[in-house]
């Protein structure tokens, strides 16, 4: 067996539960969710987590008194929600193990060891072993990741070796881009603002900005933007940054504008391209007839028929 990730409780409808009670309205399945042989006691008292999906709250209630002593963290949810997370366990799992497997083929064929490889990866717990990119949102970008991936699948191939997994994460990263593209045109509206196209916050750089391709297709198709980054100014750019909007991509500077209000004052749809902490202001004033599209769930208390998530 894997190891466990979790005691998952499910509580289906009475019409669901094949164990039906008179004057019960819960029932317990997948539970627990893994034993490792050898260790099965211990797993079972130890979970990492305990996830309860529940009817309502008469009904969570009642199993939390039956596993609310458990030396795991306890989380209550609706039943959908904690049925997703038991398959992301799994199939995180599965990822995981894919990963390892093909960092290890390659590595060999390189004349590496791949366990002293990933070995020294795991030893990263703020990033590598983290939940510091499992947020869902808008694809990734940067002069780091694309290119190293592009260099690993090159040389797979150059090797003549098949690693599907470390091969698809580049068209899956093109997938989202589409995805965020289609969510912007599919509101219908032709005035677009875009607050914040450096790849993240924080940062002027552009180099393979997911937001740089979000922009130049809706300019392709004739959309009328404008754009906000407080960190992409060109009065302030110099070196390889300036050199690469004047002479790559020298139609977005001249849709640059000054401050939030003037994409504001704008735009019928406003697209949050990055997570600056300045944009969560224009969540709480919307125009009339304005749509906010949110790539990076910039507020986590934002809901409604004007506003729309990537991933949620």
């Amino acid at each position: 067996m894997l190891p466990g990730s979790m005691r998952q409780i499910v509580i289906p409808t009475l019409e669901q539960h094949s164990g039906k009670t008179a004057g019960v309205d819960f029932g317990v399945a997948n539970n627990p969710e893994f034993l490792r042989e050898g260790t099965a006691v211990h797993d079972y008292y130890h979970p990492p987590k305990t996830v309860i999906g529940e009817i309502d709250s008469r009904a969570g209630d009642a199993l939390v008194e039956i596993y609310g002593a458990m030396d795991a963290p306890l989380i209550r949810t609706d039943i959908e929600t904690a049925e997703m997370v038991k398959y992301a366990d799994n199939s995180w799992h599965a990822l995981k193990v894919a990963f390892g497997n093909e960092i290890g083929t390659l590595s060999k064929h390189l004349g590496i060891d791949g366990h002293r490889v990933m070995d020294i990866f795991c030893r990263d717990t703020k990033l590598n072993i983290s939940a510091y990119y499992l947020r869902p949102g808008f694809a990734f970008g940067g002069s780091c990741l694309p290119k190293d991936v592009r260099a690993l699948t090159y040389k797979a191939r150059s090797l003549d070796l098949d690693l599907p997994l470390i091969s698809a994460v580049l068209p899956s990263n093109e997938r989202q881009l589409q995805r965020a593209i289609d969510l912007i045109t599919a509101k219908g509206r032709r005035r677009i603002g875009v607050l914040g196209f450096a790849f993240k916050a924080g940062t002027d750089d552009l180099r393979e900005s997911p937001m740089v391709t979000v922009i130049e297709h809706l300019i392709g198709k004739g959309y009328d933007l404008r754009l906000y980054d407080r960190n992409v100014k060109m009065a302030s750019l110099t070196g390889a940054n300036r050199d690469y909007i004047l002479n790559h991509i020298p139609h977005i500077s001249r849709l640059m504008v000054d401050s939030v209000e003037e994409v504001v004052q704008h735009a019928q749809v406003i697209v949050i391209g990055n997570g600056d902490a300045e944009f969560g202001r224009v969540l709480d004033t919307p125009l009339a007839e304005q749509v906010v599209v949110d790539f990076v769930r910039i507020s986590e208390q934002v809901s409604g028929n004007a506003y729309d998530g990537l991933c949620w």
